[in-house]
Parts: structure tokens; sequence; C-alpha cells
């Protein structure tokens, strides 16, 4: 078996775009990856090419081998775009791999602990004050719609969900963002009262329409320094939530704000590989490690998953685009013994479902573990091609 051609594919998502990498081998078989240059990845296009272009006639098989060639070739630039460029040829290259044996991904690694995954509704109420015409849904403009959306979650059978930091004031709905600079740019991303009780306000709504019984997660991502995080953590309390999301840099000053407050703490979507996630365990800076799969690579993302459970902490994939992410979050979800629960977004563009065959089923806010081989999620490049990227 060899490596024929290796392409990159790109669609129109809406308010982003969907990038795929596809890997054809000389006898037909074709294996498939997601990626994303979204949200400040933009140049990782060109990194996959340059990366892939050498491994044309490679056999694609040996993963492993590959994967580790293509670290050193990168190592006195580690981390950041040269390692989510690997990820994504990893994660192709594994595709084809299980589907030259007939078997699913996860097969290669041990086969699953699990077939249903547990799923938070992830984005609940963001797209809805950001993008509902193209998600194709109705606007959450107060906390009435805010509770009115908890019990839409409960309705269609999701046990838990996850919400950025919403405002409502005067009739208009914002997202409070400014560690990614949106909106008013402050560095020194200060917090207030009239914040902290309106972030208070919002969960109690969620809490009021979800029910007692559902998982609450607010992701506070960069959007504060320590200060800030301990007061918003504090804030919410009141509604029990399952965890506050938060990023920071220093394993050091995660840990501090952990030790401050009573809520649980989930961290590590932006970080890369083991030797990223050693020292933040080492602190004991978070209950939850968060692991991005199209940002590690499957493999890499199995083995931060066995580091962290030397900890006793279990792990959740950051899982935002689209379904053949979805499909690789899960394949990683299924195989670790030390599982937490599986992020997904419900609310996106009103096209999704166009450019994957077949979409992930989803029963009573658990999604089954794909069957068919390799992901058992397929690109559906016609379509792919009908929605040329914008961007």
């Amino acid at each position: 078996m060899r490596i024929a051609r290796i392409e990159d594919l790109h669609a129109d998502a809406g308010w982003r775009t969907y990038s795929f990498l596809k890997v054809t081998t000389e006898d037909g078989i074709v294996g498939w990856s997601e990626y994303s240059e979204n949200y400040g990845s933009g140049g990782l296009t060109a990194v996959i090419r340059a990366l892939a272009a050498q491994l044309v006639g490679a056999d694609p098989r040996p993963v492993e081998k590959i994967t580790a060639m293509l670290y050193a070739q990168t190592r006195q630039a580690p981390g950041g775009i040269n390692a989510q460029a690997i990820a994504a040829i990893e994660n192709a290259l594994l595709d084809v791999k299980a589907k030259g044996l007939g078997v699913r991904v996860c097969e290669l690694f041990g086969g699953p602990v699990r077939d249903r995954l547990p799923l938070y509704w992830s984005h609940c109420g963001t797209y809805r004050v950001t993008y509902p015409e193209l998600c194709g849904v109705p606007p959450v403009a107060s906390l009435a719609d805010v509770a009115a959306l908890g019990r839409e979650v409960r309705a269609r059978g999701y046990g838990a969900l996850k919400t950025n930091i919403l405002r409502f004031a005067e009739g208009r709905a914002s997202l409070h963002m400014p560690g990614f600079a949106r909106g008013p740019v402050d560095p020194a991303i200060n917090v207030d009262g009239a914040l902290t009780r309106d972030v208070a306000a919002l969960m109690a709504a969620f809490r009021e329409g979800a029910g007692p019984d559902a998982g609450l997660h607010l992701d506070l991502n960069f959007n504060f320094r320590t200060e800030g995080y301990v007061r918003m953590a504090r804030a919410i309390e009141a509604v029990d939530p399952t965890w506050v999301e938060i990023d920071l840099y220093d394993p050091q000053a995660l840990a501090h704000v952990r030790r401050q407050i009573r809520v649980p703490v989930a961290s590590g979507e932006s970080l890369f590989g083991r030797r990223g996630f050693r020292p933040f365990l080492e602190a004991g800076a978070m209950d939850v490690a968060i692991v991005d799969v199209l940002w590690n690579g499957l493999s890499e993302s199995l083995k931060i998953a066995a580091m962290a459970d030397a900890w006793e902490i279990n792990v959740a994939p950051h899982n935002f685009y689209g379904h053949l992410s979805t499909a690789i979050s899960a394949h990683f979800s299924a195989t670790v013994p030390n599982f937490r629960i599986m992020e997904i977004d419900v609310d996106d563009c009103r096209w999704r479902d166009e450019f994957y065959t077949p979409v992930p089923k989803i029963e009573n806010g658990h999604l089954m573990l794909p069957t068919g081989p390799g992901w058992g999620v397929d690109v559906n490049e016609a379509a792919v091609r009908a929605r040329p990227a914008k961007r």
C-alpha cells in the first residue's frame, strides 16, 4: 500500500470554514481527517501541504513512525500550527490504516470501552446570540429565552450543557469574550460586580430551565486573570455547576485559582502533547483535562489520557467542529478508560449535515460510536465542493 495523493478541501460553514485532509492510496483507499484554520490557526493548510508532500509514495500504515519523523522535523518549532498539521496527517493515516484492515480506528488501540457516549450541548445559547439566522434557530435575546433554551435541552434528552458569558442589557444580547479580542480590547481583562451579577443570572436561568439534575458548564476561556476567574466561579456556586472551564498557560496560576474556589476546574483545550499537560497535572491545576484530538492527533491524545489517569484525572475531548471531528473525538472517548463526557455543537450552520456521510447518530443525549470502518464517517466531497469556502 502506497500513498498516491494528499489533498485539502474547504467548505463554507457560515461564520467559519470546515477543512478536510484527504489521503488516497494507490489501491483506492481514502482516509479523511478534519482540521481547522479558524481561531488563530491561519496558514495551517500551507504547513500541512509542506509536511505531507514528502509522504506521497510512502506506506501509510506505520503511523507512529511517520508521526515521530514529522515531530523530529519540526522539533525546533514545537506545538502550535506544526502540531496541528501533524495531527491532521496522523488522523487521516489512521483512517486509511483501519479501512485497509476493515476495522474501526478504535480497534487499533485495543477496542472500545464503551459504545454510548454522554454528551453536553456546547455553545448553548452562544450561537443563538451571535448567528441564529445561519443556524436556523430562534435568537436568544433575554434571560427568559435562556430558560426556554434550558427546557429545550432537557426535552431533547441532553443531560448537560455548556455556555459562554452571555449578557443581556437594554434589550440586546451580547457575548463577553475580551480574551479573544471580541469587542473592545482591554489587555487588563478585569472583572466588575455588574459582570459577576450578569453571569450569576445567566446560570440561574439555565438552571431554572434545564432542571436541578442537569450538568451546567461555564466556559470562561482566556477572558480573565486569576482574580477574575476566582470571582466568576464564586458568583455561580449557587447553581452547583459541573465545572468552570479556564484557559491559562501558567500551571501555578491555574492551581492557585483551583485552590481558591469550590467549583471543579476543567482546562487544557489549548495545550499540546504530553509535555504540555505534564506541568499542569504535576501542579494539581485541573479536575478534568480537556484534550483537543484534532490538535494533538488520536495517538498522542490517548497518551495524554493515560498520563492523566496516573493523576486520577478524567478527560473530555474539545470538539466544536464538524461531524468528522465528532467521530474522531468519539473514538478517543470510547477508547480511554478515564472518560468524563463528550462535547458537541448541536447548533451549527443549517447545511452542516450535507458534508458528511453518515451523520453521527444521537439517542437521548448520547452519541452512538460509529460502526463503519475507519472513523465510520466520511466526507461528502461533492457537497464540500458545492459550497466552497468564502475565507
